[in-house]
């Protein structure tokens, strides 16, 4: 058991029977009153963010969450599969376990997040940023590089991502796999 005073980003806590993680929480000591401490929470299941507001000394559940480190083998018609780096062990994931699927490269490191208690995966972390290939693209004009305007791109693994005039098929990407947006080209 925890009390509001150990809250801090990240913490996931047992609310509602379901697991959410701390995203931001704010103490608040107002003048006239007792002091409460104001949080938004993000379910670890659906990703859904809800505000909640908790009195001061408040006691809650710690999960225990552990982030193992696994490498992403193959996909099929059931899902996708990963074996742990140090153990070997495979394991077996849904597609809607995986925020951003479509940026996950056979042979890439991830962090899978699991429930301590009862071995349950609740997601599947992607490095934030992976380095793609273009595999088509309209072709962009020489020197057209003076406005900010963007064109669809499709990736090596099937991803699409829009970006500036002047990228080519071919070329290397950096993508952001938080949001899926454009970073940079890579030179080799």
């Amino acid at each position: 058991m925890a009390t509001t005073s150990d809250f801090r980003n990240g913490l996931v806590i047992e609310f509602n029977d379901d697991l959410f993680s701390i995203v931001q929480f704010q103490h608040v000591k107002p003048g006239k009153g007792p002091a409460f401490v104001r949080t938004k929470l993000k379910n670890i299941r659906t990703g859904r963010v809800i505000d909640n507001t908790f009195s001061s000394g408040t006691k809650v559940n710690i999960a225990r969450v552990e982030r193992r480190p696994y490498q992403y083998l193959y996909k099929d018609d059931t899902g996708y599969y990963f074996m742990h780096l140090e153990t070997f062990e495979q394991i077996h994931i849904q597609e809607s376990m995986i925020d951003n699927h479509e940026f996950l490269k056979e042979g890439q490191n991830v962090e899978v997040v699991v429930h301590a208690d009862t071995e349950s995966v609740l997601s599947v972390d992607l490095p934030p940023f992976v380095v793609m290939e273009i595999t088509y693209t309209e072709p962009g004009l020489r020197g057209d590089t003076a406005t900010n305007t963007l064109k669809q791109a499709t990736t090596e693994t099937g991803g699409t991502v829009k970006v500036p005039l002047f990228v080519n098929t071919g070329d290397k990407i950096k993508v952001d796999t938080r949001d899926g947006t454009y970073v940079e080209r890579v030179k080799e």
